[in-house]
């Protein structure tokens, strides 16, 4: 498992100034999620994933706060995804 010194933070970045940026990517359910089933599909290549609205964004995010509405049972993977790391700072410059 990476460090922090290996993949350093940026503290300027938190959840509430992002725009929900991470909430437009694919996120595969894999293992024990308690996500609720009416929030995932079926991908095209067989795995689950949370399901997107037709714009992109995940079906999970209030539209109004930009904030997760089931975020005491989001999935492992967002769970996992460092605020302010190195792929949040990718994905905030695309």
């Amino acid at each position: 498992m990476p460090t922090s010194a290996q993949h350093p933070c940026d503290p300027a970045v938190t959840c509430a100034s992002c725009a929900a940026r991470c909430c437009r990517l694919q996120v595969l359910l894999i293992g024990d999620n308690a996500v609720p089933e009416r929030l995932t599909e079926e991908s095209d290549w067989g795995g689950t994933v949370m399901r997107r609205l037709d714009d992109g964004w995940c079906t999970a995010l209030n539209r109004d706060t930009l904030l997760c509405t089931i975020y005491a049972q989001r999935p492992a993977v967002c769970r996992d995804y460092l605020m302010g790391g190195a792929e949040c700072i990718a994905e905030r410059a695309a």
